[in-house]
């Protein structure tokens, strides 16, 4: 189980064994070119993301990973400042692992991590996974979409 020390922000890394899986929090674990290779070619938000874009990022958030025979096959990131705001993105899971609850799990153990219990405000993105974060994450439609606004760009 994971340790979150508030006043270091130090993490103890999450390892958690459901059958032939691992889901962890050590980014020592994370593969990076699965990562990059997935989030470029195969979702539907990121396509052509560079690989040094994915390493930075990877780098400043909180990531999970899920593994399966050493190999990574599911990964979600979270963006935070650990006191008041969590943006949970770059959720996915291998096609070919799909069928086997790793979503669920993935987003269960995301949304009850140590360090997040205590956020007032986490939000995520999604074009078509609403029966996932609903049931198993508690996430809501926004209840004041007209008080949000974004900066978007294209080109980045």
């Amino acid at each position: 189980m994971s340790a979150f020390d508030r006043n270091n922000l130090r993490m103890d890394a999450l390892h958690i064994q459901r059958g032939d899986y691992l889901l962890s929090t050590d980014p020592s674990l994370l593969q990076l070119d699965r990562i990059h290779e997935f989030l470029s070619t195969q979702s539907y938000w990121a396509k052509g993301r560079s690989l040094e874009t994915v390493r930075l990022s990877v780098a400043n958030s909180l990531c999970f990973g899920i593994y399966r025979a050493n190999s990574q096959v599911g990964f979600a990131r979270v963006v935070t400042d650990f006191a008041t705001f969590a943006w949970l993105c770059d959720v996915f899971i291998l096609p070919e692992e799909c069928g086997h609850g790793l979503g669920k799990w993935l987003v269960e153990n995301v949304t009850s991590h140590p360090a997040l219990k205590t956020i007032r405000r986490m939000l995520l993105a999604t074009r078509d996974a609403h029966e996932l974060y609903h049931p198993y994450g508690g996430f809501q439609p926004l209840a004041n979409p007209e008080r949000w606004m974004e900066r978007f760009n294209p080109d980045a």
